[in-house]
């Protein structure tokens, strides 16, 4: 290969557009990494409407399942894509209480403006992951045990931090109104604000994903990403840059968090890490990588919190939550695995 097509990022060839005959197909529908998502949480939707009550579907029912899928979808989002391009930051379940502690210290603690609060959470997010990335990319060690070091890193730089600086593990803040109109607050009394900035990202993710090369980057580099470094596309500056994208949406909703209950503590987000990754596997994305959508991975989202949320809309026992919960994820995990392997093995009868 010579140089000049060293420097080519690849291009993934168009298909001819079908004729309206051929357009249709049942395989091809059953292919998209989304399909298995949609009608896993199809039926999630189905089970609790039958098994619960109408008011799963209220507004307020309706919010305390949105208010989930909000906050653990930003964070699922960006842990999708290191997923498909081979990689896993699993630093989140710290990221998050230090993004809380961070803005609550600064401005609540201390009394410094809510902005410079936010800038140094956000910086923070940017630090970590720009940490990650370069040992990711420079040690070669897999990203597992790098995020592992960083989890237990952070927790305990916050932790340390905190008790150094302020004497506590939970320290108040109270940000002012235009900071909680923009991040901190309930819309109608229920659904939280945040649920917007979910929706405006799902909708940026899925045009840098699905229609720039930025999308045909990432894809490649979970397919091989030796093929991929030859072929010209930058995987070492895309790794760094998506483990940035991790650490800092991890950041973001700790800190919409401490805005939006006055409050901040050291303890929380470490449930994130294995919600997320379970909202990306059921939302159709391989843990192999090279394989998932940005839709897939939010029905997936939307799925897990239903389920976790839909279980105190019925008659069952509460102690038998997390088996319910468990089991119905499993089946939407097979349902997902079980309509991927029958397109993959589908062939359009000839006429």
């Amino acid at each position: 290969m010579n140089s000049k097509t060293a420097s080519q990022p690849i291009v993934v060839a168009k298909a001819p557009a079908p004729s309206p005959a051929t357009s249709f197909s049942i395989g091809g529908l059953f292919r998209r990494p989304e399909a298995g998502a949609c009608l896993g949480l199809f039926g999630v939707f189905v089970f609790f409407i039958a098994f619960g009550s109408i008011d799963f579907l209220k507004p307020a029912g309706a919010a305390s399942w949105l208010n989930v899928a909000a906050n653990l979808g930003i964070v699922a989002f960006p842990i999708g894509l290191l997923m498909i391009a081979g990689e896993l930051d699993i630093s989140i379940g710290s990221m998050i209480p230090a993004g809380s502690m961070t803005v609550a210290i600064i401005s609540g603690y201390y009394g410094l403006p809510i902005w410079l609060g936010i800038a140094a959470t956000l910086g923070l997010g940017v630090v970590v992951g720009l940490v990650n990335g370069f040992l990711v990319v420079r040690t070669n060690v897999p990203s597992l045990i790098v995020t592992l070091g960083t989890l237990f890193a952070v927790a305990g730089l916050v932790l340390g931090l905190s008790v150094l600086l302020t004497g506590t593990t939970s320290v108040a803040l109270k940000a002012p109104e235009l900071a909680k109109f923009l991040f901190g607050r309930f819309v109608a009394n229920t659904f939280q604000v945040i649920i917007f900035w979910w929706l405006a990202l799902t909708a940026i993710y899925i045009y840098v994903i699905h229609y720039s090369p930025y999308g045909n980057w990432i894809f490649a580099m979970g397919g091989d990403k030796v093929s991929a470094r030859n072929a010209g596309i930058p995987t070492a500056r895309l790794t760094i840059a998506l483990f940035v994208l991790s650490s800092t949406s991890a950041a973001f909703v700790g800190m919409c968090q401490a805005i939006l209950f006055n409050s901040a503590q050291v303890s929380a987000g470490m449930s994130f890490i294995f919600n997320s990754i379970i909202s990306v596997v059921v939302g159709g994305v391989l843990l192999t990588g090279g394989f998932g959508s940005i839709v897939g991975i939010f029905f997936g989202t939307i799925t897990f919190a239903v389920v976790n949320q839909g279980i105190y809309f019925t008659t069952f026992d509460r102690n038998w939550s997390s088996l319910i919960i468990g089991v119905m994820l499993l089946l939407a995990v097979l349902m997902n695995n079980t309509f991927r392997s029958m397109a993959l093995s589908y062939s359009p009868k000839k006429k």
